[in-house]
């Protein structure tokens, strides 16, 4: 699983965007290290990440650097760390410097400066499962001078976040924006919908938890914020992240998978639904046609599509997921990408050729298999999928679609043993795009 998809998933199940930064000012590794053990355990339980500034580590020498990567080790395996390092070099440079993050200290993802260009980034990016935090627009007040310099592409942080976003997508590289600027933060997301922001400045720099908000993906989250002195100077950390935790919560509440204006917004920007008379497979009219099959060309709408199928899938017991072919392989492999979950696919008819198979993909006998598909009408085309696969020895007992056409395929499924997930219903896809 990337960095990133791990930080959805910590995301969601702490009900947190709060990142507590490890800035330990003390005179030796040791006390530096105890330092950042009690915080860590005192905040754990109310944060989406932490995030250690190598800094204060490395003034301390090559003791304060083993301590470093003994404070990475010590937070729990299902938080994320991002080492605050800002790193920027030549590529043979950044190639060792991203070794000694990833390898080394054991960092999942790592800040690193944009002025180079994107050899100085690529390294970094050359480990699959890291993260990348680029700085753009940063919280600082002398920033502001370079960073909002006009060139013909706009403002240099405009350029940055254009360039970063093109570099890779939300699932390996995030932007660094203030939350001092508000107004930064709102550019940056028109310019990068679905790239996750670390916004520094709540806090000691001044900022409100309010001032993140311009930040917000569609769906309310995709904004980290770190602090670090406002928590680690309270005289109870835990309570100091808790109360910052849930002012937080009320300016990005945990995204909401059966968001219908948001999966509406995601639809109608891909050409995926259109309003009008249409005559469907079947011969019925109707006023809606959903064709899903396009957001292959959209990246960002399917990642933020498959990114709410993860979300709901994340609910549902299940050990693989399933494609109902054709049109849910893109969709199903997408989401098989955001949560980290192998998948599957039944094949129309046996190869006839190779191994013969009928099932594609790895599997074992008994286990759960999660069926994906675009759309639920009738249920058929997932009840003959599902038939595949249990021919094959998997156990096939929920379905996960983006939009549920008609409640005939639910009374359908149900009566096989399957039950429906759905993002969104029709009806409420429908009265959301009458508001777009």
């Amino acid at each position: 699983m990337t960095f990133f998809a791990r930080l959805e998933e910590r995301s969601r199940s702490a009900g947190s965007v709060l990142c507590v930064g490890l800035d330990p000012r003390a005179p030796s590794a040791a006390e530096a290290r105890a330092e950042c053990r009690r915080l860590v355990e005192a905040t754990a339980p109310f944060v989406a990440a932490f995030k250690p500034n190598s800094a204060f580590f490395e003034a301390l020498g090559t003791d304060g650097t083993e301590a470093l990567a003994e404070v990475v080790a010590l937070v729990p395996d299902e938080i994320p760390v991002i080492l605050d390092a800002k790193r920027g070099d030549i590529a043979s440079s950044a190639a060792g410097y991203a070794t000694a993050a990833f390898d080394r200290i054991g960092a999942g993802s790592i800040t690193v400066s944009p002025y180079l260009g994107e050899d100085g980034v690529r390294p970094f990016l050359d480990h699959p499962q890291a993260g990348v935090w680029v700085l753009c627009r940063t919280s600082n007040p002398a920033a502001e001078a370079l960073q909002q310099a006009p060139t013909p592409g706009g403002v240099l942080y405009e350029v940055v976040a254009r360039l970063a976003a093109s570099w890779a997508g939300p699932d390996r590289l995030g932007l660094v924006v203030g939350a001092t600027v508000p107004e930064a933060l709102g550019v940056v997301r028109s310019i990068a919908p679905e790239h996750w922001i670390l916004a520094p400045g709540v806090g000691a720099q001044g900022a409100a938890p309010g001032d993140i908000a311009a930040g917000l993906r569609s769906d309310g989250g995709g904004v980290l914020v770190p602090v670090s002195r406002a928590i680690a100077a309270a005289t109870d950390p835990a309570a100091a992240a808790a109360d910052l935790r849930d002012a937080l919560r009320r300016v990005a509440p945990e995204p909401s998978p059966d968001a219908a204006p948001a999966v509406a917004r995601l639809l109608d920007g891909a050409g995926a639904v259109r309003l009008g008379e249409f005559t469907l497979r079947s011969g019925e009219t109707s006023s809606i046609y959903v064709d899903l099959r396009t957001l292959a060309s959209h990246p960002d709408a399917l990642r933020a599509v498959a990114r709410r199928l993860a979300a709901l899938a994340s609910g549902i017991a299940h050990d693989r997921l399933g494609a109902v072919p054709y049109g849910a392989l893109p969709l199903a492999t997408a989401v098989a990408l955001e949560s980290g979950c192998p998948m599957v696919w039944p094949r129309p008819a046996p190869k006839q050729h190779g191994t013969g198979a009928a099932v594609e993909g790895a599997f074992e006998p008994g286990e759960r298999v999660l069926l994906v598909d675009d759309v639920a009408t009738s249920g058929t085309s997932a009840l003959e999928a599902a038939a595949r696969l249990r021919g094959a020895g998997l156990v096939v007992e929920d379905l996960l679609v983006v939009v549920e056409r008609s409640p005939r395929a639910a009374a359908a499924l149900s009566a096989e043993g399957i039950g429906l997930h759905r993002l969104v219903t029709l009806d409420a896809l429908e009265q959301a795009l009458s508001h777009i």
